[in-house]
């Protein structure tokens, strides 16, 4: 018995060493579909100085300096859905991985087993039936292929791959956590700035409604200003109003990324203006972008397991190989199991070769072939699509202070000729026409002067995201990802 055992090992240990082949196509990654530098001109940021951190190697918690918002990312990191499915699917690919690399190797199990049959008494030639019973023990091989053709490795590599693509789809999910997070934040203290501004206007057109009042009265006004005063007095609360349900909509927006009740104190309490600027970050070269950004890398990881796919799909042409044995003891007697002449023995090699399939395996290797090319332009659109994100970042944040500063000078100068035609209104020097004209320019431009600076604060976070920053927590303590049982 110990000789079967040992000649079954022998050529399982053979079929595992002759596998070692396979027909995988040799990846070679597709060249780089776009320029090798950043757009330049004076639309575009001068480049960072030598020696500028790139984005990928800054923590999200040494870009952010708000405290309330770091605790923010950490609690939407902790519950956000999108992201812990994203986890989940590394889970299952990660197991559906280990099933695949499971089939290079032999299944052995051990069993045992007895029958019992029972000879009819006409039957048995003493006239009285006999029951006979058989017991037995064995060491067995299930079906296993010999993987001559690689066929099972490539599958192996195909799945190896798409599990390393999840994680990286995972890496891709949290940077956009991360940037959405901030980005409704910012959104969220402009609201709170226009609605606070709304009030102030509101105030202000009321002081000048009751103004209007009294000059009409007294017959040193139309009748008409008193009406003028009157809509702007109504435009004021309807704007208050509508500002008021966006700050609403925005602690909905952020109670939904956090995904659990987002606490009072971490909502914002100060302004856009009183934002601690954002760590400035270095574009890099465009080719460091297709090694930092995981949705590239994801990409890639897609196109190696189509690539992979292409080996299964040839290696379907020839002979599969399968073996199965096993090896034990059988006995008419349980104290007789491990007696001398009581070992037993089976090995059965089958071969399958194909002949006539109506073209199925030359059209499973087609479709194979054409998913891979399908994955060489998914990975370059997506490489595309990255340099453009970048490029646009760059063309924001080149133009974005010169919109602010210019801005700020139309705000004063505003605010300089609405005091102007107030103060020649109340003197009689003037209409209220004029005033009301200069009061809704200023009025426009504080709104436009909040507008733009959230647009120079997501800026920097639009770009801290898209040249591959927000994948790391940088206080030496992984962010775990809750999931359900």
């Amino acid at each position: 018995m110990n000789s079967s055992i040992s000649s079954t090992l022998k050529l399982t240990v053979l079929a595992a060493v002759i596998s070692g082949c396979t027909m995988m196509p040799k990846y070679q990654q597709p060249v780089s579909p776009v320029a090798a530098a950043w757009p330049t001109g004076t639309v575009y940021p001068a480049p960072a100085a030598a020696g500028a951190t790139a984005a990928a190697d800054i923590a999200w918690r040494d870009y952010f300096a708000d405290e309330r918002l770091k605790k923010l990312i950490t609690l939407a990191l902790a519950n956000n859905r999108d992201l812990r499915v994203a986890a989940l699917n590394i889970d299952k690919a990660r197991a559906q991985y280990r099933i695949e690399r499971a089939a290079q190797l032999p299944s052995v199990a051990a069993g045992a087993s007895q029958s019992a049959q029972r000879t009819a008494d006409k039957m048995s030639a003493g006239g009285q039936g006999a029951v006979n019973r058989q017991y037995g023990v064995n060491l067995g091989v299930a079906a296993w292929e010999v993987d001559l053709f690689g066929r099972v490795r490539s599958l192996s590599e195909a799945a190896l791959q798409t599990y390393l693509g999840t994680e990286e789809a995972r890496t891709s999910v949290q940077m956009s956590l991360v940037a959405e997070v901030a980005n409704a934040y910012l959104t969220l203290m402009a609201d709170q700035e226009r609605l606070l501004l709304a009030r102030q206007t509101l105030a202000s057109q009321q002081r000048s409604l009751a103004l209007s009042e009294s000059r009409v009265k007294a017959g040193a006004a139309a009748g008409l200003d008193l009406y003028q005063a009157r809509t702007t007095v109504e435009t004021a609360r309807a704007d208050a109003a509508a500002y008021t349900a966006q700050v609403a909509q925005g602690q909905n927006a952020l109670t939904l990324l956090a995904g659990a009740a987002v606490p009072a104190e971490l909502l914002p309490n100060a302004g856009l203006a009183d934002v601690t600027a954002l760590t400035a970050v270095s574009a890099g070269l465009p080719s460091d972008l297709l090694y930092r950004r995981p949705d590239v890398l994801a990409a890639e990881r897609t196109l190696q397991a189509s690539n992979a796919n292409i080996g299964a799909a040839r290696a379907a042409f020839f002979p599969r190989i399968t073996l199965t044995g096993q090896a034990g003891t059988a006995s008419s007697s349980l104290s007789g199991l491990f007696d001398g002449g009581s070992g037993v023995w089976s090995f059965a090699p089958s071969i399958s070769l194909p002949i006539f399939d109506s073209g199925a395996n030359r059209a499973n290797l087609e479709v194979a072939k054409v998913n891979r090319d399908i994955g060489v332009a998914q990975y370059e659109k997506t490489i595309q699509t990255a340099f453009r994100e970048v490029a646009d970042a760059l063309a924001q944040r080149g133009t974005v202070d010169e919109r602010l500063n210019a801005q700020r000078q139309l705000v004063e100068a505003s605010d300089k000729s609405y005091r102007i035609y107030e103060a020649r209104y109340k003197n009689g020097a003037d209409t209220f026409q004029n005033a009301l004209i200069a009061q809704r320019a200023l009025y426009a431009a504080q709104q436009g002067l909040i507008s733009v600076r959230l647009a120079e604060q997501t800026s920097r976070v639009t770009l801290y995201k898209v040249l591959g920053g927000g994948w790391r927590a940088g206080d030496g303590v992984a962010v775990a990802v809750a999931t359900q049982g």
